[in-house]
């Protein structure tokens, strides 16, 4: 049996974050409601996600990255700050 399309290439952003098909993956397999990247917000929901996203991701990338990788500018998580403008 396959990987689901978020843990393989196919459902990765190669700009960072999950493509349509990775968040649909990811939703079908745990329930969830991944929605797409608000980086410009158009409503006060986007811009608290992306607010709480780019405290969460900052922090996350200063503890449990090595200094290396937080200066790689192809490691996914800078790849996902990019993403949303943080």
């Amino acid at each position: 049996m396959k990987t689901p399309k978020w843990q393989r290439k196919a459902g990765q952003n190669p700009k960072g974050g999950l493509n349509s098909a990775g968040r649909a993956s990811y939703n079908k397999a745990t329930g969830g409601n991944l929605k797409p990247p608000a980086p410009n917000p158009k409503t006060k929901a986007d811009a608290g996600r992306k607010k709480s996203f780019c405290s969460r991701m900052g922090g996350a990338k200063k503890k449990l990255t090595s200094a290396k990788t937080a200066k790689d500018p192809n490691s996914r998580i800078n790849k996902a700050l990019r993403k949303w403008d943080c």
